[in-house]
């Protein structure tokens, strides 16, 4: 009987497991996907944008440009 049993399960499991299989062949994402992806990237571009144009960022930027200006060649 444990025999028989194991057959029965190798068998289902090996047609549900092709079954599953079947439905993943998708490629690329899908629409709420690209959602989540874009509104990821609006958020980042916004602490990005909030990050650099903060005092700290900004003086060390012009303090930078200013070095560069006035080197001496």
């Amino acid at each position: 009987m444990t025999r028989a049993l194991s057959s029965v399960r190798s068998t289902w499991g090996d047609r549900t497991g092709r079954l599953i299989s079947r439905g993943r062949r998708d490629q690329g994402m899908t629409t709420s996907e690209y959602a989540v992806g874009t509104i990821a990237a609006c958020a980042f571009a916004a602490v990005l944008y909030k990050v650099v144009t903060s005092g700290a960022v900004l003086s060390a930027l012009q303090s930078l440009i200013k070095d560069a200006l006035d080197a001496q060649f």
